[in-house]
């Protein structure tokens, strides 16, 4: 992740858009907006060369912009594209391979935890941060419950970070932020409207620096 700051930040996840400027220019504008700590591109539908062809897009443009860009996808693809980071949505063993291989080389995180038994078993391979909820879960105005009451257990006895998905509304990362986790994602709360994407990341960061808790150094 780039520099961080004494509070929940934000992590955008790249939607599913057919286009390939479309979805490029849309994810520049968003980090015009202002701080994101990390940027999420997931693979989708496309085969492994169209999915390249996307990242060698969307990579520079957010590494220009300050934020760490993850490939959720083919691991292969990661590299030829120089991200910063792998994004594994496999379970455990998955994640401990991945960290195995490329770290410290890359950020590698993710998981698929849905309890606290995996999410346990998913930090046992210390990866760079373990993420709750689905890249794709947005699908109500708030944050599954579920998902924001796994960050604030993880949060308050792990040390390794956590991220977790909001919803489609972006005052949801405040009910995140509050739990104690150190990132929250979101995908259609930004992406939804795309020619809206800067102003909800400058009214995102904005709702955070007034309400998010501060961390402790």
């Amino acid at each position: 992740m780039s520099e961080p700051q004494n509070r929940c930040r934000l992590v955008l996840v790249v939607p599913d858009m057919a286009d390939a400027e479309e979805q490029l220019k849309a994810v520049a504008d968003a980090l015009r907006g202002g701080d994101v700590a990390s940027v999420i591109v997931p693979q989708y539908g496309l085969d492994d060369g169209a999915f390249q062809k996307r990242a060698e897009k969307l990579v520079p443009a957010i590494q220009d912009a300050g934020a760490a860009a993850l490939i959720a996808g083919d691991s292969r693809v990661a590299g030829r594209v120089k991200a910063d980071g792998l994004h594994v949505t496999g379970g455990g063993a998955e994640l401990a391979e991945a960290v195995e291989k490329f770290t410290p080389k890359l950020i590698v995180g993710g998981g698929n935890a849905t309890d606290r038994h995996n999410a346990l078993e998913i930090g046992e391979a210390r990866p760079d941060y373990v993420f709750f909820g689905k890249l794709d879960g947005d699908i109500k105005p708030e944050a599954h419950p579920k998902n924001v009451a796994l960050g604030e257990w993880w949060a308050s006895m792990i040390e390794i970070p956590c991220i977790v998905m909001g919803g489609t509304d972006a005052k949801s990362v405040l009910d995140v932020a509050l739990s104690g986790s150190e990132f929250v994602a979101l995908r259609l709360a930004v992406f939804g409207e795309p020619a809206s994407a800067a102003l909800v990341v400058a009214e995102v960061n904005a709702l955070l620096d007034e309400k998010a808790p501060r961390f402790k150094d």
